[in-house]
């Protein structure tokens, strides 16, 4: 069982509702899925699964296919910055959703930020690519 924030949830339904969320921005062509694994450095969530998209358009289907597809399983989440659509931040409690364009990803840069966590293995994902290799690449527009 995992217990966060006096809600306790079966670890195979959180690790559902992870690969569900997972599924829908691969879906949606998300690049460089990362998922990071907080439990035991984070109080207010278990993982993070960052992504990122090539134009706003893009991040907010990210963000629609997410939220679409957990509201089927009767998931809600608080949804910050869908409009401007540069960082859109997914909170579902036990995890949070991080969208972003290529640029705000580089800027806020939250796996050096989380550098102690773990990164968690996400299948049908890309490698996470290091901030060096991402910076040389060319930005996709």
């Amino acid at each position: 069982m995992i217990a966060t924030n006096s809600i306790v949830r079966e670890a195979d339904t959180l690790k559902k509702e992870i690969s569900l969320a997972i599924a829908a921005a691969l879906d949606k062509k998300a690049l460089d899925l990362v998922v990071l694994d907080l439990q035991g450095i984070s109080s207010f969530t278990d993982y993070f699964l960052i992504c990122h998209g090539t134009s706003v358009r893009q991040t907010q289907a990210i963000a629609d296919a997410i939220e679409d597809r957990l509201r089927a399983e009767k998931v809600r989440a608080s949804v910050e910055g869908y409009h401007s659509g540069e960082w859109i931040l997914m909170d579902f409690v036990d995890f949070v959703v991080h969208v972003f364009t290529h640029d705000k990803r580089e800027y806020f840069d939250l796996e050096r930020l989380w550098g102690d966590a773990p990164h968690v293995a996400v299948e049908g994902a890309a490698e996470p690519v290091s901030r060096r290799r991402r910076k040389a690449m060319p930005k996709t527009v």
